[in-house]
């Protein structure tokens, strides 16, 4: 009697699968990964600049290093915590996160990036704010905002945006990569229904006369 060889079966439909497999492992790889495009070079900007800030005057005569290892110069200074802290995020996110995410184009790093670096756009505000008010028993502090203060915050507000517009452009992708997995599984699912509706195929006269 004749057997009815189906295409998963047959060596074609084998090298078929094989290939599906190794074609869906590539597009999960790539899928986990991000293209930046023409704003690379704008986050590549934005982490020159946060760099850069650090040292240049955070305040008076403390730079954004000695706010960093609180050196003399920022004792000096007055400086409170949330200064200390955007310092400590600049560094952390805007240029460690933001320079990893840039070189390894994962996407969960990028996703990093972006939130680290719209923390750090709320302390920069708050430490920009802190040198312009007084201190306990009406203290003045001893100097305004120094250009590292302002230069920092401007690197975390331009890396904030355009990772939140990298990362929004991944979504989508990902959203429509899913709706398109999930049709795709419909129309295997509706034409293995079709196919077993079919009544099976019978041998030749002699074996069907067996």
């Amino acid at each position: 009697m004749n057997e009815h060889i189906g295409p998963a079966q047959s060596p074609a439909g084998g090298k078929f699968a094989a290939y599906e497999d190794e074609l869906r492992a590539a597009e999960k790889k790539v899928s986990g990964e991000i293209d930046p495009g023409a704003r690379a070079l704008v986050v590549a900007v934005g982490v020159m600049l946060a760099m850069v800030s650090l040292v240049l005057p955070h305040t008076g005569d403390a730079s954004g290093i000695d706010v960093l290892v609180s050196a003399p110069a920022a004792d000096a200074a007055r400086l409170n915590v949330t200064s200390r802290i955007f310092v400590y995020l600049l560094v952390i996110f805007a240029v460690g996160a933001s320079a990893l995410a840039l070189l390894s184009r994962r996407w969960v790093i990028a996703w990093v990036a972006l939130c680290g670096t719209a923390v750090t756009c709320v302390a920069g505000m708050l430490a920009w704010w802190s040198r312009h008010t007084p201190g306990v028993g009406g203290v003045e502090p001893p100097s305004g905002v120094g250009i590292g203060l302002m230069l920092g915050e401007l690197a975390a507000v331009l890396l904030a945006f355009h990772w939140a517009r990298i990362v929004w452009a991944r979504s989508t992708y990902h959203m429509a990569l899913e709706e398109e997995r999930r049709r795709e599984a419909a129309e295997r699912d509706e034409l293995a229904r079709v196919l077993q509706g079919r009544p099976q195929h019978r041998g030749s006269g002699g074996d069907a006369d067996l």
